[in-house]
């Protein structure tokens, strides 16, 4: 997105990246790893160097991710911008989830990644909660540092929700009648898919309605597969995977609800996603979810690390007032949510950044 935009703009953008050269050798696959270590940590460097030394004064360093610390020392002292999206595996690290331990090893390589970062100026964040995780881990006050929201990356859309449940139905041969209930996410740990299974089995026992519950993303783990199994409602929920962009984009019309309990995130896409294209959303009532959600989504509370019946009970509750507002209720919570979805908007973002890339050359000259 960064380099369609500034190119659209005008800009001449290249692209450096670590290339595979060691690791593409013959050798047995218990060393490929420390080959591509050899890419990334020796012989790209050494190539950065030499690039570097091509490039005119008026050229932009622009780092994609905070994640790529370890390379900022050789540029801090040229115009540069990091973009920083989340620091969950820093935070990791230092034990700050109960949820998501980290090993010597981990704790090692994010602390040498924290030490290259730490030597960046200008920094430019997703949301006000990276933003103040940042700061927490600078030794000192950057000399630039912006929060630009993300832009949705599709062009979603307002579509007739029943011609959107329709297609999806036929699409996965599901009846969709009852309705469903809709997440959007991966496996990794803050996602909490497990969760939103809980809450479904919480909302179905209390409540006489019988909407289905779809989960896009990854194919389910372990975990997920025994909670399927072991639920009295596991024929009424269905993992989806490798759908389009399409499918995805009419499911989130066509859902009922789309429930997004993450326990932690950078920004949280799906939020925006789902309320762009018209539908409820209920997540969690923790930064930065609140901060993309702001007053048009519905709230509940961050699952306990020792996860209990009440938890579940208590989203259940606050599912069922979404779902049985009337239909009046519910066009003020759509209207809402597109309202505040404007706010993520690519144009938008793509020109506070250039912006910003420039007033960082500028104080250069």
């Amino acid at each position: 997105m960064l380099a369609d935009g500034m190119r659209a703009r005008g800009h001449q953008v290249e692209e450096w990246t670590a290339e595979a050269v060691c690791y593409k050798k013959s050798f047995p696959a218990s060393l490929r790893k420390w080959l591509g270590y050899i890419d990334q940590y020796i012989i790209f460097p050494f190539n950065v160097k030499n690039k570097i030394r091509r490039c005119s004064s008026d050229t932009l360093f622009v780092f994609t991710d905070q994640a790529l610390g370890p390379w900022v020392p050789l540029l801090a002292n040229r115009p540069h911008v990091i973009h920083c999206h989340d620091f969950l595996a820093q935070r990791s690290a230092l034990g700050e989830f109960e949820e998501n331990k980290t090993g010597v090893s981990g704790q090692k390589y994010q602390a040498y990644i924290r030490k290259g970062y730490q030597k960046g100026k200008n920094f430019i964040s997703v949301s006000e909660n990276t933003q103040q995780d940042l700061h927490r881990f600078l030794p000192q006050s950057p000399k630039l540092s912006e929060v630009v929201y993300n832009g949705l990356n599709q062009s979603f859309e307002i579509t007739n929700s029943f011609k959107s449940k329709d297609f999806i139905s036929k699409n996965i041969s599901v009846d969709l009648t009852e309705g469903y209930i809709l997440h959007v996410g991966g496996n990794q740990w803050y996602k909490n898919r497990k969760g939103v299974i809980d809450i479904y089995n919480a909302w179905r026992e209390s409540f006489d309605l019988k909407s289905k519950l779809l989960m896009i993303g990854a194919p389910p783990n372990e975990l997920l597969k025994q909670a399927q199994q072991q639920s009295p409602y596991g024929s009424d929920i269905h993992f989806l995977t490798g759908k389009s962009d399409e499918f995805v984009r009419k499911a989130y019309a066509g859902a009922a609800l789309f429930l997004f309990p993450s326990l932690a995130e950078g920004f949280g896409w799906p939020i925006a996603e789902a309320m762009v294209s018209g539908c409820p959303v209920v997540t969690t009532n923790e930064a930065p979810m609140t901060e993309v959600g702001g007053d048009a989504a519905f709230y509940i509370s961050r699952k306990p690390f020792q996860s209990n019946q009440c938890w579940a009970s208590d989203a259940a509750l606050v599912i069922n007032q979404v779902l049985t507002v009337n239909s009046g209720e519910r066009e003020r919570i759509v209207k809402a949510g597109i309202a505040n979805a404007a706010r993520f908007d690519t144009k938008k973002s793509l020109d506070q950044i250039e912006n910003l890339y420039k007033q960082v050359l500028k104080e250069a000259e």
